[in-house]
């Protein structure tokens, strides 16, 4: 039987579910009814979920198929496709928990068999960014919220626990869809007025340092010119602190798309992914029909 455990991967166990065992699960309900009210909703669940999974794949694959590939040095803001080689920015490294091996990404579970059944224990999903480098450029991904596709999979037992570990690993190929934004530099979101009144409110806190500043008249107070002469000092200093921010290099990033439009990261070339997505695709169409036929045939039960 399968259990949904509402910890920080619990979208993977959904969509395992309802995509793929979970239709098993149904009509095995339906079995157990033994009943011509039972197979209808049995047959009438598979159907429908198997119709979600089949436009859910043939969204993602007209997707892949119908994006074309940008190189990184010259992406655009927005939905962008691209493909590199997975690498860890500087100065960071992730490791995984089961293998204690370096990787971009890892998601992994732990369960325990208790009568025959494994009950889940453990299970959690990494969310650092890590880098994809095309030739041209790099750019960071932040997986919060992607389909991960890999096919780097690693199962464990020992005793009555067994651990299943998915990773990207660094130098291989890496296929990312998503929404690509500049944080920073030229497209940096700076509120003048905001930080002004910030930097204003740090000086106020440093009375003798802003009298030994502003005080001209060495009354020991701050009066209204001299305030305004603090402002006017002060605006400059923002205004060559926003200067210099958009004068730097942007942080280039992918992230889940709003719209929900899809956010896929694959290990696989292009080619492969499409077929991925077609051939589920087809399969969930053949269990849609085949769930139709069913619910057809147990109408007809006496």
């Amino acid at each position: 039987m399968f259990r949904l455990h509402w910890g920080g991967d619990w979208r993977h166990d959904f969509t395992r579910i309802a995509l793929g065992g979970g239709n098993l699960f149904i009509l095995l309900l339906g079995l157990k009814l033994q009943s011509q009210t039972g197979w209808q909703i049995s047959f009438a669940l598979v159907g429908l979920t198997s119709f979600w999974a089949w436009h859910a794949n043939l969204k993602r694959y007209r997707t892949v198929a119908d994006t074309p590939t940008s190189r990184i040095a010259s992406a655009p803001q927005g939905y962008v496709e691209v493909v590199g080689r997975g690498q860890q920015p500087l100065g960071t490294s992730l490791v995984s928990p089961i293998s204690g091996l370096p990787c971009l990404w890892y998601r992994y579970q732990i369960e325990e068999k208790i009568d025959n059944r494994w009950e889940h224990v453990q299970s959690d999903v990494s969310h650092d960014t890590f880098g994809v480098n095309d030739g041209t450029g790099q750019l960071l991904v932040d997986p919060d919220g992607a389909q991960i596709i890999t096919s780097r999979k690693q199962v464990s037992t020992l005793g009555n626990l067994r651990k299943t570990e998915w990773t990207l690993i660094e130098g291989e190929t890496i296929y990312v869809i998503g929404e690509h934004v500049t944080l920073g530099g030229a497209n940096a979101v700076l509120s003048k007025s905001a930080d002004l009144s910030a930097l204003l409110a740090e000086w106020k806190a440093d009375k003798t340092r802003l009298l030994a500043r502003f005080d001209a008249n060495r009354d020991g107070e701050i009066s209204l010119e001299e305030w305004e002469h603090a402002r006017h000092e002060a605006s400059i200093e923002v205004d060559r602190a926003h200067l210099e921010t958009r004068l730097k290099d942007g942080i280039h990033l992918i992230r889940q798309p709003r719209h929900s439009r899809p956010f896929i990261v694959a290990n696989r070339k292009i080619d492969a992914l499409t077929r991925h997505f077609r051939l589920w695709s087809w399969f969930h169409m053949a269990l849609m029909l085949g769930a139709l036929l069913g619910f057809g045939f147990a109408q007809r039960i006496a």
